[in-house]
């Protein structure tokens, strides 16, 4: 769970879904630096970037105060609360819709904590995901970057979404620290990474095929 959603944005623009519903992608590096420049909190920013989505997903997710409900199919409602908790708040908001595989994305914050939750409207499957979803070409597969200094996993992941269920299949951990990391997808089969190390004029790359054995595959 990454603590600072703008701070990660900021330094790796690339984390975007491929969402094919149009007009209705997740917002840019630029687009959530502009929405979020004055947000109270991660929370707040949420919100906003929930507002911009809503109106594009009509028939899929609307907000009735503090509750987030979406549609599943072929019928009924899945219904998530804003409510307040010993260490904070725990806040959901509209992030995207992946159109072919009926799937809402959610970005959650618990305190000063956030994650993402896929919600699948067929079945209604509710699956969290440490941070944002990158669908690689095909929508069969997308990766996470989970890193930060405390309650992180510190690796990357790649998973498997399919018939309205998610499942972890790889993952892979650095043998160095690092403070900051984002995917993106060369092709179906190759995960690119950038990455920060501590004290580092810059980022570097690196780049797995996801048939490297260097991977751990999770059974």
């Amino acid at each position: 769970m990454r603590p600072v959603l703008l701070h990660a944005r900021a330094g790796f623009a690339a984390l975007a879904l491929l969402s094919t519903v149009c007009g209705a992608a997740p917002p840019t590096q630029a687009e959530l630096t502009k929405l979020c420049s004055n947000a109270e909190d991660q929370a707040h920013c949420g919100r906003l970037v929930e507002a911009r989505q809503l109106p594009k997903l009509r028939g899929v997710a609307t907000r009735e105060g503090d509750e987030l409900k979406v549609s599943l199919l072929p019928v009924g409602l899945a219904t998530f609360r804003d409510a307040v908790n010993l260490i904070g708040a725990r806040t959901y908001a509209v992030w995207d819709y992946i159109e072919d595989l009926e799937a809402v994305v959610l970005f959650a914050t618990d305190g000063d904590r956030t994650e993402f939750w896929i919600v699948a409207r067929k079945g209604g499957g509710e699956f969290r995901v440490p941070s944002e979803p990158v669908l690689a070409p095909g929508h069969q597969r997308f990766a996470t970057a989970d890193f930060c200094a405390d309650a992180c996993d510190n690796e990357i992941a790649v998973w498997r979404i399919a018939g309205g269920t998610v499942r972890k299949e790889l993952t892979w951990r650095p043998t160095e620290t690092w403070i900051d990391a984002g995917v993106t997808w060369k092709g179906a089969e190759t995960v690119a990474v950038e990455y920060r190390v501590a004290n580092a004029a810059s980022p570097r790359t690196l780049e797995r095929r996801i048939n490297d054995a260097t991977w751990t595959r999770v059974r």
